[in-house]
């Protein structure tokens, strides 16, 4: 009976207010409204927490499993490999920002798996962003507290405009 309660509660309440939330913190990431969306954003991730009983994990394979299950829906994270340090997984979950090439957006918006990830053990990277055009699933990365991710590649960071040189 509790899981049934549990799946209806997702599917009801949890799943549309998710989806209500990263539309509202894609649009005001959109309209530059960085303080907002990133108080928004972590307001959301707490909510997740606390409704989800996140616990703290010191192992990076079960950090990326306690990260999936804060989640409405299982199929919305897809955990395609790890190693000793990272957990690499693929996000499912159909993105406002998708195909729109704002990636600065993207990572204004991941401020809820960041802030996720805090509680639960890890750092979290996004790799490869549905708001790069032609990508329909993220790629992400995250890696235990405290090593270094200076080897993961943001897409913030790839996809940044070359300074202008006027000369």
């Amino acid at each position: 009976m509790k899981a049934n309660a549990k799946n209806l509660f997702d599917a009801l309440i949890y799943f549309p207010a998710f989806k209500t939330g990263l539309a509202i913190g894609a649009f005001s990431a959109r309209m530059g409204w960085d303080s907002f969306t990133r108080h928004f954003m972590r307001l959301n991730a707490k909510l997740a927490l606390f409704i989800r009983n996140a616990e703290t994990k010191q192992d990076i394979t079960d950090a990326g499993r306690e990260w999936k299950r804060m989640f409405p829906t299982s199929g919305m994270q897809k955990i395609v490999s790890s190693d000793v340090d990272t957990v690499f997984a693929e996000t499912h979950v159909w993105c406002p920002l998708r195909d729109s090439g704002d990636v600065q957006a993207c990572y204004k918006v991941m401020e809820f798996d960041r802030c996720l990830l805090e509680k639960i053990g890890g750092q979290f990277v996004v790799l490869e962003s549905q708001a790069e055009h032609g990508v329909k699933a993220c790629r992400v990365a995250i890696r235990s507290l405290g090593k270094p991710v200076d080897d993961l590649i943001p897409a913030h960071v790839r996809n940044q405009a070359p300074p202008c040189d006027i000369g």
